[in-house]
Parts: C-alpha cells; structure tokens; sequence
C-alpha cells in the first residue's frame, strides 16, 4: 500500500465527516472550527472537482448569516408542518414495497456490526442522513486503519459494511433526498451541500 493511497482514503473519511456535519443544526461553531476549510483541504485531496464544489459551498456559507442558514435549515429538514426535505431514510422509503421500522431495524444492525454506537445524547432518529453519513466516515477509516496496519481480515469487514450500507440504505434513498433539497432550498448553501454531497458518494462507489 502507498503513502498515497492511504491519504486518499484519509481524505474520503474526513470528507465524509464533514459532511454530516453540515447536516446538523448550522451554529457559530462551524466558523469557530473553521470546518470548511478543513473540507476544501480533504474534498481537493479526493478528486479536484470535489474540491470546486467544496469551495461553492463555502463561499455560499461566508455569504449567508448563521439565522438566514437557520431559516432554510427549519423549512427543510424540520418545519413546521410539511417538512420539505425529511433527512431520515424511513421518510423516503417507498411505503408500498418496504416497511420503515424495519429498514430502521436492518440499519441499527449494520451500525451493531460495524462497531457504531451513536452518541447517547443524540436526540434525533438513527436513520437521519448525518448519522448514516457518519457512520460512513467511521467504515472509511476504518479501511484506512485497516490498510495501515495490514489487517486485510478488518479491511474487508469494515468494506463488506459501507457496501451493505451503501446498497441496501444510501443509494435506495439518498438521490431523492438530494433533489428535494435542491429544488427546496432557498440559499445556495444547501443547494451546494447536496450537489457536493452526491458528488461524493458517487466517487466511491
């Protein structure tokens, strides 16, 4: 294994980290931690068009106020009343053909597998898309670890994971997520947040 190949999945890990982030509730900490050069850095180390996007988005984060992000944010992903863009896997599932409690149960397995425990004062839904993208970021790097340390056995497990997540939770939801978030929001910052997510999470497929 190169030093490059090893930094360019650092790189996916961090990105994806980042990413979730973005899902969260936007507070004065995302300027204080300075997260989106951190997310420049690692998305221009994955691929240079992940990078070009990455700087939309923090360009459009310099250009909005915290409330203004607060505002777009609530329409979206919160309310009240019909919630434009439901961050949550179950709210996406096509209630005819797939039962959400039990897609639910299935991911609360994979994280189970994965050696995944959400933080105990996380007040939301696990299957809201900052949790899934986290626990994306955690097989990510531990494939990098993995590939470190020369632990193919760990590699291929935390790899036969992120597949199961990708296939049989992400993929099914995530592109009609992403569109609604694009058509909805009404500040470029969400806009780009999606487009540069789904960027992403093509780039490992």
């Amino acid at each position: 294994m190169s030093d490059a190949d090893f930094q360019s999945v650092v790189a996916q890990a961090d990105l994806c980290r980042l990413l979730s982030a973005c899902y969260y509730e936007p507070g004065p900490e995302l300027v204080e931690e300075k997260l989106f050069d951190s997310l420049l850095i690692a998305a221009t180390q994955v691929d240079p068009a992940l990078g070009a996007l990455a700087l939309l988005l923090k360009e459009s984060f310099e250009d909005d106020s915290i409330d203004e992000l607060l505002v777009d944010y609530s329409k979206l992903f919160l309310g009240p009343g019909h919630t434009l863009a439901p961050p949550y896997e179950s709210a996406w599932r096509n209630k005819n053909s797939d039962d959400p409690v039990d897609s639910v149960q299935a991911l609360i397995e994979l994280y189970d597998d994965g050696g995944f425990a959400i933080d105990p004062d996380f007040r939301d839904l696990p299957d809201h898309v900052a949790v899934e993208l986290e626990f994306l970021y955690t097989l990510i790097f531990q494939q990098a670890a993995a590939m470190r340390s020369g632990d193919r056995n760990a590699q291929e497990h935390a790899k036969a994971i992120q597949s199961s997540l990708q296939t049989r939770h992400i993929n099914i939801w995530l592109d009609n997520f992403i569109d609604s978030v694009r058509e909805n929001a009404e500040r470029p910052f969400y806009r780009n947040l999606a487009t540069l997510t789904m960027g992403f999470l093509r780039s490992i497929d």
